[in-house]
């Protein structure tokens, strides 16, 4: 078959030649020139036909060969211009930019599959779960997640991913890589994603909002963990105590509870933490840094939550009862140590004389009696207090605030334990 074709198309060509060289206007020059490629030819088909003679036994090459190598990575290429688009990743070209955003690309086919963001299209489904995609080889990705195929292995530690990209940027823990840094604080990120998220803070921007509440967030994982919460799903739990969680976070957290692990230390003090948010939160203490104020009276706080527990004192919300007895608290916190009166449980016990208490704080302010600390001081008159509700109660005397009144008498007192003290006068009891 390959010697009639070549005799087909040389017979072809050869017909061509004489026509031409029959023409009564053709140059000197030029018929030279045709006759020097007509000859060039016949070389060429003769030697074709010589190379591609079929060698008994020999097997015939499968698959394109990869022809065009690049000489900056070695890489091969069956096609030139694949090798061309291959060569802006070297040259940093990136010559496809997209007309909504001006987002820049350098292959043709991934500015289509960009630009499908914007349109919102997403032709691609998963036939188990429905989940749409706008990329076929993220739909290939998913469909991994239904097999448990997890094809991508990390030589360090053995975690297996169902994506390739995803292996890359966890191998970056081991080789401690974060080439992904943000222009604006500097902070770096072993992945383009995870600086994408971070960007976020810095643009206010939260795509991702839930149906339920209408509550915004920076990412989708947020968003989901967030829902867990309307669900009440709670698919992570603790093996030790039963105890389920809507993350794995928060289990991780929980876990060091058994395990009395405290990995997170204070540079300046020492003290240890089990969580890397309560260290921060900590650190503040020695910087003096609060960022937190209260629109209402101004009082600043060095944590978030601290603040959020706060505003409640104005508000008159308080959201955390007691099934025992229905008192109502404005911290979970301070409802767990409530509950503890009705169960009897002192968890913290001094190491000095042995007095067993219901919560870290009164064991602290405890502990200055033995040490004889008195850290909060009286501004008006310079008298130090071991704790700082005393202080509070003595600023009263200052300020002639008396918030604790009688419903019986009316009258008004400093601290809420004079006010217990005077009720027996109404009820008739010995106090």
């Amino acid at each position: 078959m390959f010697l009639v074709g070549t005799l087909s198309r040389f017979t072809s060509f050869s017909i061509s030649c004489m026509s031409f060289l029959l023409s009564p206007h053709i140059e000197v020059s030029a018929a030279e020139d045709v006759q020097r490629g007509f000859k060039e030819n016949i070389v060429f088909v003769l030697s074709s036909m010589e190379e591609n003679k079929e060698t008994p036994g020999a097997q015939k090459p499968k698959g394109r060969e990869r022809q065009y190598s690049c000489q900056q990575c070695d890489k091969s290429f069956s096609t030139s211009g694949t090798l061309k688009r291959h060569l802006h990743i070297h040259r940093g070209e990136k010559p496809y930019s997209c007309e909504e955003c001006g987002t820049t690309f350098s292959r043709s086919d991934t500015l289509k599959s960009h630009q499908l963001i914007h349109t919102g299209e997403k032709p691609y489904s998963c036939e188990k779960c429905g989940k749409t995609f706008s990329r076929s080889y993220a739909l290939k990705s998913h469909q991994r997640i239904h097999r448990g195929e997890k094809p991508y292995s990390c030589e360090e530690c053995g975690t297996t991913f169902t994506r390739s990209d995803t292996l890359k940027s966890h191998q970056r823990i081991h080789t401690g890589e974060k080439p992904y840094s943000c222009e604006e604080c500097g902070k770096t990120f072993n992945s383009s994603s995870d600086l994408k998220i971070h960007q976020r803070i810095h643009t206010g921007e939260k795509p991702y909002w839930c149906e339920e509440c209408g509550k915004t967030f920076t990412s989708s994982s947020d968003l989901k963990k967030h829902q867990r919460i309307h669900m009440g799903e709670k698919p992570y739990s603790c093996e030790e105590c039963g105890t389920t969680f809507t993350t794995s976070g928060a289990l991780k957290i929980h876990q060091s509870i058994h395990t009395g692990e405290k990995p997170y230390s204070c540079e300046e003090c020492g003290t240890t933490f089990s969580r890397s948010d309560t260290l921060k939160s900590h650190q503040l203490i020695h910087t003096g840094e609060k960022p937190y104020s209260c629109e209402e009276c101004g009082t600043t706080f060095s944590r978030s939550d601290a603040l959020k527990s706060h505003q409640r004192i104005h508000t008159g919300e308080k959201p955390y009862s007691c099934e025992e007895c229905g008192t109502t608290f404005t911290t979970s916190s301070n409802l767990k140590i409530h509950q503890r009166i009705h169960t009897g449980e002192k968890p913290y016990s001094c190491e000095e004389c042995g007095k067993t208490f219901t919560s870290s704080g009164t064991l602290q302010s405890h502990h200055r009696i033995h040490t004889g600390e008195k850290p909060y001081w009286c501004e008006e008159c310079g008298t130090t207090f071991s704790r700082s509700d005393t202080l509070q109660s003595h600023h009263r005397i200052h300020t002639g605030e008396k918030p604790y009144w009688c419903e019986e008498c009316g009258k008004t007192f400093t601290t809420s334990s004079n006010l217990k003290k005077h009720l027996p006068a109404h009820t008739g009891e010995k106090p």
